[in-house]
C-alpha cells in the first residue's frame, strides 16, 4: 500500500450547499467530471447515501470508456463528502475527501485524494482533478 496523496484547493464562486449538491447530481457530474481535453461523460449514476455507490464513465479519446466507481463514506451536506475511488489507475482503498468552506460569498473546496499505486498515477490524478475543479467553476451556468 502506498501513501502517495494529493491535495488541491480552489475557490468556487457559489455557496457551499450548491457546490456540495453538484457532486451528488448525475447531470452536474456529467458536466464537470472532465479530467482532460476531449473527455465526455456518457453515463453518471449516484446513490447518494452513506454506503451508496456511484458510477462515472469517462469516455477518453483513444482509450475508450473508463468506468470510475466508489462508495460514499461521508455525506455531510455543505461540509464534507468522502468516497472510495476505484478506476483503472487507482490503488485499492483509494479515498477522495472534499471539504467545503464558506468564503467571500463562495466556497473554498479542498480535495484530498489518498493512496496511489505509483508516482505516475499521482501525477495523472493531480492533472485530472485540477481540470475537474476548474470545470466545476463553470458548470453552474
Amino acid at each position: 500500500m502506498t501513501e502517495l496523496s494529493l491535495e488541491i484547493t480552489r475557490h468556487i464562486p457559489h455557496p457551499p450547499e450548491r457546490v456540495f449538491d453538484a457532486w451528488l447530481d448525475p447531470k452536474m457530474l456529467a458536466k464537470f467530471m472532465v479530467p482532460g481535453p476531449g473527455v465526455t461523460i456518457p453515463e453518471a449514476k449516484v446513490d447518494a447515501k452513506v454506503g451508496g455507490e456511484f458510477l462515472i464513465v469517462m469516455r477518453v479519446p483513444e482509450a475508450g470508456d473508463l468506468p470510475h466507481t466508489g462508495e460514499y463514506r461521508v455525506i455531510d451536506r455543505a461540509n464534507q463528502l468522502a468516497f472510495t475511488w476505484i478506476s483503472h489507475n487507482s490503488a485499492e482503498d483509494s479515498v477522495v475527501t472534499l471539504d467545503f468552506t464558506p468564503k467571500d460569498g463562495g466556497t473554498d473546496l479542498t480535495l484530498r485524494h489518498v493512496r496511489f499505486p505509483t508516482e505516475q498515477s499521482l501525477q495523472d490524478h493531480t492533472g485530472g482533478w485540477t481540470r475537474i475543479l476548474e470545470t466545476l467553476k463553470k458548470a453552474f451556468s
